[in-house]
C-alpha cells in the first residue's frame, strides 16, 4: 500500500490521524503526550494544502500513477505513507499513555519515537518535486513552514534524549534482557554473532544511530519504531569492549539541584504548592497535560501558581561557576562570552541587576513601579542587559505586573517584555511563563501605548513557528484586528506586522476572517490618504490562499478594488494586487468572469509591458487563465 500512494488515499490518511486524535480527546486529556499528539497533529493538518494541489495537478488516478512511476522522485509518496501510518500508530498509543500505569521506559521510547515520526515527515516532504505538481508558492512557504517545524521538533527530541540514551547504555545488559523480555534477549544473541558487521558503527552518536536505522528501514512498515530503538541500544552495548564501556569518573551534580521530573540540572527553578522544587518546563508541561497533583509527593496542588526559586537558583549559579558549566545563556563564573567566544566580566552589571530584579517583589509599591521602569531602559540598552535580566528570573515577575490597575507600571511591564524578547533564547522563557493570556488582556484593555507595544511583543515571540499556534489559539487575533482598526498609526502598523506573521499559519486565517478582517482590509484600501495600503494587500496576499478566507474575499467585492488598484496604484501595489487576483481567480470560473466583465484585460496587458518581474510573471499567467476562459 505504500508503494505509490495516491494523494487522495495520502489526504483520507491525514483527516484519519486528525479525527483520531480529535476523538481520542478523553484520553489524551491526561496523557503525559497530550502537547506532543497536538503539535504532531496540528503539523500534518498542514499538510491537507500540499496533498490537495498534487491531487488536483494529477488528474485522474491512473495519470497520477503512470506519472509517478516514471519518476525518479517517485519515493516520496512511500515514504510519506510509511511516516503518516507510523504517526498515526503513534498518537493512538501515545494518546493513551498514563504515568500512573506505565514505566519510565515507556515514555522514553514514546518520546524516542516522536522524534523518528517527525525526522521522517521532514524527510518525505523533502523530496517532493514541487514543479512536477505546479504547487503554487504560497503551498510551497507553507511546507518550508512546516519542515522547519518539523527540524526543529526533531532536533528538540535529540537533545531530551540524548541523556536518556547514554543512560539507558551505562546501565547494566541484564537490564534489557532479563527474563521477562525473552524477545530482546534473542535480538541480542543474534545481534553478538554480527558484532564484525556492526561494531564499525558503534562509535557514532546514539541520536543519529536510531535515525540511521529508521531512514534504512523507511521502506517497510513491519518493524516497529519501539523495536529499533531496542535494537539499537543492545547493538551499541553488545559492541563495546569492557575498556569501551568503562567510563570516566563525572562530576556529581548534588541531589538538591537535579529537577525530580527529568533528573537534570535545574536552571530554572520553581516551588509548586506542596513545596516541591522543579524546572519550570517539566512542571509547567506536566501542569498544561491536565494534571493537577504534585510529581514527587501525590499531593493535590491547591493552586497551580508557580513560585520562581531565587535561593536555589542562586546557589546552581554558583555551583556552576565554581565547576566552570556554562549557562544556558553562555554565563560562566561572572563572565559573558561573546560572538567571537571571548569572555567579558559582567559581574557588575549581574548584582546590579540581580537587586532591581529582588526589588520587583518588593512590598512598597513605588519600590516596584521605579524597579520596572529601570528594567525597560536597561533592556533596551543591550542584548548583554537582555542574557541578564532573563537568567536573574525576571520574566515570570514581569508577567505578573502584566495585570496590575497602573497604567505606568503596565505600559514599562510590558515594554520590558518586548525588549526581553529581541534576544531569542528569550523568546521561550517568556511562553513557558505563561505569557501570552496577560499580554492579549493588555493588548484589549491597556492604555493605547501598551496595546502598541503587547502587539509588537506577539510579533517577536510569533517568529517562533510553533508560537503561532499557541498564540493564534489564545484570542490575539481579534485584539489585533482591533487595534488595526481603531488604534494609533503606529498601533495599526504593530497590528499589521503580528496578523501577517500569525496567518502564515493556515489554521490563524480562519480565525482572523471570523473576526472580520477582510472589512477592515477592504476599509485600509480604500482610505483616500493611501497610507497603509501596501500592508493590507500583504496580509490579503497570504490569507488568500485559504479556501474559507478567499471566499471572504471575494464575497466582500475585494476584486474590483484590486483592479483599480492595477490602473492607479505604485508598483508595489500592482505587484500585490495582481498576485492576490491570481490566487483568488485561479480555478474560479466565477471569479475569472468578474474579471473579465470589469474589463481587467487592458491593465493586466500594460502590466506586462511596464511592471517588475514578479507583477510581469503573475499578469501573463492571469492573461492565460482570460484567454482559456472566453475560448471555451
Amino acid at each position: 500500500m505504500a508503494c505509490g500512494a495516491s494523494p487522495a488515499f495520502l489526504l483520507r490518511l491525514v483527516l484519519e490521524i486528525v479525527s483520531a486524535n480529535a476523538a481520542g480527546g478523553t484520553h489524551a486529556a491526561h496523557s503525559l503526550f497530550k502537547k506532543d499528539c497536538t503539535d504532531l497533529v496540528r503539523r500534518i493538518a498542514l499538510f491537507t494544502h500540499l496533498l490537495e494541489e498534487i491531487r488536483d495537478s494529477g488528474g485522474s488516478s491512473d495519470n497520477y500513477h503512470a506519472r509517478a512511476s516514471s519518476s525518479s522522485a517517485s519515493s516520496w509518496s512511500a515514504d510519506l505513507t510509511v511516516a503518516l501510518q507510523e504517526a498515526k500508530r503513534l498518537v493512538s498509543v501515545s494518546s493513551a499513555y498514563n504515568s500512573d500505569d506505565s514505566s519510565d521506559g515507556g515514555a522514553k521510547r514514546l518520546s524516542f519515537q516522536f522524534q523518528c515520526v517527525t525526522w521522517k515527515l521532514e524527510k518525505a516532504l523533502g523530496k517532493i518535486p514541487y514543479d512536477q505538481y505546479q504547487i503554487s508558492e504560497e503551498v510551497q512557504e507553507q511546507v518550508s513552514l512546516v519542515r522547519a517545524q518539523l527540524r526543529r521538533a526533531t532536533e528538540r527530541y535529540g537533545s531530551l534524549n540524548l541523556r536518556k540514551v547514554s543512560n539507558a547504555l551505562s546501565q547494566p545488559l541484564e537490564k534489557h534482557c532479563g527474563s521477562t523480555n525473552s524477545g530482546i534477549s534473542a535480538k541480542l544473541d543474534n545481534i553478538s554473532i554480527n558484532q564484525g558487521t556492526t561494531s564499525s558503527r558503534c562509535d557514532a552518536d546514539p541520536t543519529t544511530k536510531i535515525l540511521e536505522r529508521v531512514k534504512s528501514s523507511s521502506t517497510s512498515s513491519e518493524v516497529s519504531l519501539l523495536d529499533e530503538i531496542d535494537l539499537m541500544r543492545l547493538d551499541t552495548v553488545a559492541t563495546k569492549s569492557p575498556e569501551e564501556t568503562k567510563k570516566p569518573d563525572a562530576l556529581v551534580i548534588p541531589e538538591d539541584f537535579l529537577c525530580p521530573i527529568s533528573l537534570e540540572l535545574m536552571r530554572d527553578p520553581v516551588i509548586v504548592s506542596t513545596g516541591q522544587t522543579y524546572e519550570r518546563s517539566y512542571i509547567q508541561r506536566w501542569i498544561d497535560c491536565g494534571n493537577a497533583t504534585c510529581p514527587k509527593t501525590q499531593q493535590k496542588l491547591k493552586k497551580l501558581t508557580l513560585t520562581p526559586n531565587y535561593v536555589l537558583r542562586s546557589l546552581i549559579t554558583q555551583w556552576c561557576a565554581k565547576h566552570d558549566i556554562e549557562q544556558p545563556s553562555g554565563l560562566t563564573n561572572g563572565r559573558l562570552k561573546k560572538s567571537n567566544g571571548s569572555l567579558h566580566d559582567v559581574s557588575g552589571d549581574m548584582a546590579t541587576i540581580q537587586a532591581l530584579v529582588c526589588k520587583l517583589s518588593s512590598r512598597c509599591f513605588e519600590e516596584r513601579r521605579a524597579a520596572v521602569a529601570e528594567l525597560r531602559s536597561l533592556s533596551k540598552r543591550s542584548t548583554d542587559n537582555r542574557i541578564l535580566i532573563a537568567d536573574a528570573g525576571a520574566i515570570p515577575v514581569l508577567v505578573n505586573h502584566l495585570t496590575t490597575d497602573d497604567v505606568s507600571l503596565q505600559e514599562n511591564a510590558v515594554t520590558s517584555i518586548l525588549n526581553l524578547s529581541i534576544y531569542e533564547n528569550n523568546k521561550s522563557l517568556i511562553m513557558l511563563a505563561g505569557a501570552i493570556p496577560s499580554i492579549v488582556q493588555v493588548l484589549r484593555a491597556g492604555s493605547m501605548e501598551a496595546r502598541e507595544n503587547a502587539a509588537a511583543t506577539l510579533f517577536s515571540l510569533s517568529l517562533a513557528d510553533e508560537n503561532k499556534i499557541i498564540i493564534g489559539a489564545s484570542g490575539a487575533i481579534p485584539a489585533l484586528v482591533d487595534l488595526l482598526q481603531n488604534g494609533s498609526a503606529r498601533g495599526k502598523k504593530d497590528a499589521t506586522t503580528a496578523l501577517f506573521n500569525l496567518c502564515i499559519y493556515q489554521g490563524n486565517k480562519g480565525r482572523a476572517v471570523r473576526a472580520g478582517i477582510v472589512t477592515v482590509l477592504l476599509k485600509m484600501l480604500t482610505d483616500s490618504r493611501h497610507c497603509m495600503v501596501d500592508e493590507a494587500l500583504t496580509i490579503l496576499s497570504i490569507l488568500a490562499s485559504s479556501h474559507d478566507a478567499k471566499a471572504a474575499i471575494v464575497k466582500a467585492s475585494t476584486i474590483p478594488v484590486l483592479i483599480d488598484l492595477l490602473r492607479t496604484g505604485l508598483p508595489r501595489s500592482k505587484e500585490n494586487a495582481v498576485a492576490i487576483l491570481l490566487t483568488l481567480c485561479k480555478r474560479d470560473t466565477e471569479s475569472l468572469s468578474c474579471l473579465s466583465r470589469l474589463g481587467a484585460a487592458i491593465p493586466l496587458t500594460e502590466l506586462t509591458k511596464s511592471g517588475t518581474e514578479r507583477a510581469k510573471r503573475k499578469a501573463n499567467t492571469l492573461l492565460e487563465h482570460l484567454c482559456r476562459l472566453q475560448q471555451h
